[in-house]
């Protein structure tokens, strides 16, 4: 099995290939370029440095969301364009589980909390653990403010490490209101990488979870701002 994977969902661009147990390439890159800029030009270089067929693929991953209204739109157009030119299914693959994936077996007794930021001091989020080597889901990804979550986490009374970047920006407030033990993941783990798009995709190809291009859609979780601004002035012209 041979599955393409590409997360575009935060500031983190990524792309990565991986044949049954194998990590076979991946490109991660974190810097201040927007992914119009880097995700094709990171895609060939990964084609040509491992000679890689694109028709030989049985599917491609994509981080499907929440994140970045604009990163999502990229991930989830070249996704599309690659699934429909080489008519292969896509595997979307919720950005927050993939997240967590990197920290593959942790302890069952430890919960994984991925955060984003998501602006207005909210964060998209969701809560997992690892039972039986298996991705659980404790609580569904949403977004919501970071003292509710931090609030939600204290009554679990159950170690954390938070992963993310909206640990960078809310970790004063982690060590402020967390009652609970917890760590943060180190560098090499604690952002998106299309390597655990790849691998917690080929685990949902298994188990069926595929989609035709045409089906997949991104996963906002809430609507855009400037959706958001446009819905304001509706409503006071409506008013007028």
């Amino acid at each position: 099995m041979k599955i393409l994977a590409l997360d575009s969902s935060g500031l983190v661009a990524s792309v990565a290939l991986i044949e049954d147990e194998t990590l076979v390439a991946e490109y991660t890159m974190n810097y201040k370029k927007t992914h119009s800029q880097t995700l094709l030009p990171m895609l060939d270089e990964i084609k040509k440095a491992v000679d890689l067929d694109l028709e030989t693929l049985d599917a491609i991953a994509v981080a499907a969301g929440p994140g970045s209204f604009t990163g999502l739109r990229i991930g989830s157009a070249t996704a599309k364009g690659l699934g429909l030119a080489l008519h292969k299914p896509l595997i979307g693959v919720p950005t927050l589980e993939a997240l967590a994936y990197n920290l593959y077996d942790t302890d069952k007794d430890t919960l994984i909390c991925p955060i984003m930021d998501a602006r207005r001091k909210q964060v998209y989020t969701g809560v997992y653990a690892f039972r039986e080597h298996k991705l659980i889901t404790v609580k569904e990804q949403a977004a919501i403010p970071m003292e509710e979550l931090l609030a939600e986490l204290n009554k679990k009374e159950r170690p954390v490490i938070f992963l993310g970047d909206g640990v960078p920006v809310f970790k004063d407030m982690i060590r402020e209101k967390c009652q609970v033990s917890y760590s943060f993941a180190p560098a090499h783990l604690n952002r998106q990488r299309a390597g655990a798009v790849a691998a917690l995709g080929a685990v949902y190809y298994k188990e069926g979870k595929i989609q035709t291009p045409e089906e997949h859609q991104p996963e906002y979780l809430r609507v855009s701002q400037a959706e958001r601004e446009r819905a304001k002035r509706l409503a006071k012209n409506g008013k007028s």
